[in-house]
């Protein structure tokens, strides 16, 4: 589960580029500090088979602060609120806490960090046009990162579809919508306070 969310979480610095290429998406990054979306999420295996479907919306504030929300089929809420890494899970209300730098390390949400760092962490590769959008491809350079490469799907609107690929075989694709770029959003919403009775485990 923990895997799923981090890998989730370059969304938060890719959703808005304005054209394809790490020219503009390094632009993206020195210019947009805040943004918020919809999405829908699907997993499949090794073969293709459609394994889970999921759907909600996220907002961020760089760098590391981010809100994201599934709303269905299981409401689960993800606060990064720059130290802390907040997972609540509302069926088992449960809260799972990590610090920053343990939960991110050499994910896609080192990203999150802005365009000095995102080369010393990903080899990225111009992979050219398909399906209506040019594709971008990030490869970690960590050996021991727990997926093998995203795929950045651009079009007029920025960053339409994202595929993230693991070790296992399995293809997380997103899709993002309603996107609007540096809004003002609510500091409270970047702060997360675990309910009462939930279970709280981890490290703060």
């Amino acid at each position: 589960m923990k895997r799923r969310i981090l890998f989730l979480l370059i969304a938060f610095a890719a959703a808005s580029a304005q054209a394809a290429g790490l020219d503009r998406f390094k632009s993206f990054l020195r210019t947009t500090q805040s943004a918020r979306a919809e999405f829908t999420q699907q997993v499949f295996d090794r073969q293709g088979k459609l394994l889970q479907e999921s759907s909600g919306s996220f907002s961020y504030v760089r760098p590391g602060r981010f809100r994201w929300v599934y709303a269905k089929p299981n409401p689960q809420l993800i606060v990064g609120d720059g130290a802390h890494v907040w997972i609540y899970d509302e069926d088992l209300n449960q809260v799972t806490v990590s610090r920053m730098a343990r939960a991110l390390g050499s994910t896609p949400a080192a990203l999150l960090a802005g365009s000095a760092e995102i080369e010393q962490a990903f080899v990225f590769t111009e992979v050219g046009t398909q399906g209506g959008l040019e594709w971008l491809e990030a490869k970690p350079r960590d050996r021991d990162a727990s997926f093998e490469r995203i795929r950045l799907g651009m079009g007029a609107d920025g960053v339409e579809a994202m595929e993230l690929h693991d070790h296992f075989g399995q293809t997380t694709l997103l899709r993002f919508s309603r996107l609007a770029r540096n809004p003002r959003l609510d500091p409270e919403s970047f702060r997360f306070t675990p309910p009462k009775g939930a279970d709280v485990l981890g490290e703060k």
